[in-house]
């Protein structure tokens, strides 16, 4: 537990002389976003008068799956660059071996610092969604620990395939034929019911949608036992898959 601690202490000391230059995706990014899409689109989606995204302001709609999704982008982008720097580049990671720290506890670090990451993103984002009155239950409250589980399922995977790598040509493709298709297609702006037959039990299968899911049934208050605890049950699947990987990839990389 100590060595974890030191690992988290150096990415502290390391975020003090950087944390300006998060504050745009962690602050003015949920902003704009449910500025432009939540009010800005959300005004004809709501003048449409369908009745197509549940009988809610589309404002309120959308605003758990952005949560849900900036976790997602959020973490892929802490446990790739940051990943392969500390192993190939800045070789951080094999220093801290120089210690008496172990593998194991390197790795737990480095997930317990993404996982303060995405905790003050998802908090941030809340608050927003609350300024924004896209709140419509209490239990909007637990939609932030849904999204920090939901950015796990996602770093932990992305770091044990992180440390396989030598260079970074790889990371635009995860990106590009992930983590946006992703995006665009859980959920998070519209129903995947809207989505062609060939591709909506997929969506099923994305940790994304089960994530997006969860934290809009909290947040518009009608989240059910059972459907909640399949979707944790994929979360957590996910997550514990990837540090199993992770595990293997860190010894296999790190350990002469």
């Amino acid at each position: 537990m100590k060595g974890v601690v030191r690992v988290l202490e150096y990415n502290w000391m390391t975020y003090r002389r950087t944390w300006r230059g998060t504050l745009f995706f962690t602050f003015v990014q949920p902003v704009l976003f449910l500025a432009g899409l939540g009010l800005g689109l959300g005004g004809f989606v709501d003048r449409s008068g369908t009745g197509a995204l549940e009988g809610v302001r589309y404002v309120a709609f959308l605003a758990p799956g952005l949560l849900a999704a900036q976790a997602m982008q959020m973490a892929s982008f802490e446990s790739t660059y940051p990943i392969l720097g500390s192993i190939v580049w800045r070789r951080t990671y094999h220093a801290m071996l120089a210690t008496p720290l172990r593998v194991r506890e390197v790795l737990a670090g480095q997930l317990g610092w993404i996982a303060f990451r995405l905790a003050v993103g998802s908090v941030a984002f809340l608050l927003v969604i609350m300024l924004f009155g896209a709140v419509q239950s209490p239990l909007a409250a637990l939609a932030a620990p849904v999204a920090i589980l939901t950015g796990l399922a996602f770093a932990a995977p992305i770091m044990a395939f992180s440390a396989t790598l030598r260079t970074d040509e790889w990371f635009s493709a995860i990106f590009r034929f992930g983590i946006t298709p992703l995006f665009l297609f859980s959920g998070t702006f519209f129903p995947i019911a809207q989505l062609p037959d060939v591709i909506e039990p997929i969506a099923y299968l994305t940790p994304l949608y089960h994530g997006v899911a969860l934290a809009r049934d909290l947040s518009l208050g009608r989240a059910d036992l059972l459907a909640a605890v399949l979707h944790l049950a994929v979360l957590f699947a996910y997550f514990a898959a990837g540090v199993g990987a992770a595990s293997i990839t860190f010894r296999r990389r790190l350990v002469l």
